[in-house]
């Protein structure tokens, strides 16, 4: 299997920077600003972007983690829903909820995560960031903040790996 880098650790630093910058420049602050990451990668990149912008702005922004299993379409959950689907300290109603994960192919988990959102709360709006834009979309989902946008062919994969969870950081491609 042919493999190769797309994106080095020093890359993947400098993503989360802008896509932080991009962030707060677009909603004039951190006011009313709530991370979501989608677990499992989709968490810990919630968590670079909250120290981010903890660095820029001074603020720490509330950041959880939401787990979509029980909302996809294509698979059946098992053992029934998941009983804590959203997992944050704060209340989100109203909140500029915004959803983090590390690669956006066909938007279904995108999808699955807002119809977890909104199953248990209102939110002001709802938003979109990812470190990963691939291409290939079977619904109408984009991203508000993309870290690289990589074209792909279908039978390639995008393998992220996170220090927090695979021991190194890197975004590779593999055919």
């Amino acid at each position: 299997m042919e493999q190769r880098t797309i994106l080095d650790e020093s890359q993947i630093s400098r993503s989360l920077t802008r896509i932080s910058h991009e962030i707060l420049e677009r909603n004039k602050g951190s006011e009313g600003i709530v991370f979501l990451g989608i677990k499992t990668r989709g968490e810990f990149l919630a968590t670079r972007l909250q120290e981010r912008i903890e660095s820029i702005d001074g603020v720490r922004i509330p950041t959880g983690t939401i787990d979509i299993t029980a909302f996809r379409d294509d698979r059946q959950p098992e053992g029934g829903e998941a009983k804590e689907t959203i997992s944050i300290d704060v209340a989100l109603d109203d909140r500029h909820v915004i959803v983090v994960d590390d690669v956006l192919y066909t938007g279904r988990t995108i999808r699955a995560a807002m119809d977890a959102i909104l199953s248990q709360v209102r939110p002001a709006k709802i938003s979109l960031a990812v470190l990963i834009d691939r291409g290939h979309r079977e619904l109408p989902i984009r991203a508000d903040y993309v870290g690289k946008n990589i074209p792909t062919a279908r039978d390639e994969k995008i393998h992220v790996n996170l220090t927090e969870y695979d021991k190194t950081n890197e975004v590779t491609l593999s055919k």
